[in-house]
């Protein structure tokens, strides 16, 4: 009888030297072309598949350093603590605290989500509510739904600069002024953070009509946003280096000796 020759070490070696592989270069690794092989050695260690890129890329859970969204990334290659795409999807709709837009969502998890949405909502796994002409995502579970509708609700209804800059309420030219002189004393990344801030309380479509007002890049406030998403903010690094007052010297006394002199 023929003795296998296929070890599920020479994967794991493989995938720790990687970090990441696909199936072709797992098979490689293994000296083999069948898929079921692979797998069948694959269930003998701990192992993830990514959520992205149709979850053609596997690492090994020990190598994954998911951060507090349960989300990890490795050549824009993204994994996710859930598992699956749909998985993960369903997870953070379920623990938002008002819901998702489909924008939203693909901002967060860096991968489009309406495929995956519309299947949840199939499965009667997630609901969505219409706001504004637009589908918002929700949780299933009619009480924490509520709280997620009216949380957005407060959001979108609250009145704040966002809602001046798009025409719901008119921009005086002292408005105007004041807000260029404010922009002028923040740095570049304190300035992005702002433009991210108001374009997330004003929703779809905010990076292009704040980006319009403000003179910046969309794609600038777009990254401002998902760092305010992300909580990928180091507050240590906002101020610029040497910023702040200066330590005072203390001045010292002469001595009697030297007065004298």
């Amino acid at each position: 009888m023929r003795r296998e020759s296929f070890h599920a070490d020479d994967l794991a070696h493989v995938l720790r030297r990687t970090t990441i592989a696909t199936m072709p270069e797992l098979k490689k690794a293994l000296g083999t072309e069948v898929d079921v092989t692979v797998f069948r050695k694959l269930k003998q260690l701990a192992y993830r598949t990514s959520y992205s890129h149709r979850g053609s890329y596997y690492t090994l859970d020990e190598t994954a350093r998911f951060d507090d969204n349960g989300l990890w990334s490795f050549n824009s290659v993204w994994f996710s603590a859930q598992g699956t795409l749909v998985d993960t999807a369903a997870a953070f709709v379920e623990d938002s605290g008002g819901g998702y837009f489909v924008d939203e969502l693909d901002d967060v998890l860096h991968v489009r989500t309406k495929e995956p949405l519309l299947r949840l909502v199939q499965q009667q796994r997630i609901a969505r509510e219409s706001i504004s002409g637009l589908y918002l995502y929700c949780s299933i579970d009619r009480a924490v739904r509520q709280r997620q509708l009216l949380a957005r609700r407060v959001r979108e209804d609250a009145p704040t600069l966002a809602s001046r800059l798009t025409g719901r309420e008119a921009v005086d030219e002292e408005l105007k002024a004041a807000l260029v002189l404010f922009l002028s004393l923040l740095n570049e990344k304190q300035r992005r953070l702002y433009a991210g801030f108001e374009s997330l309380r004003l929703g779809y479509g905010g990076d292009q009509r704040i980006a319009e007002f403000l003179g910046m890049d969309p794609h600038t406030i777009a990254k401002g946003r998902r760092e305010l998403v992300e909580h990928d903010v180091d507050i240590d690094r906002i101020r610029k280096v040497g910023g702040g007052r200066k330590p005072a010297e203390k001045k010292r006394l002469k001595s009697s000796r030297t007065l004298k002199s």
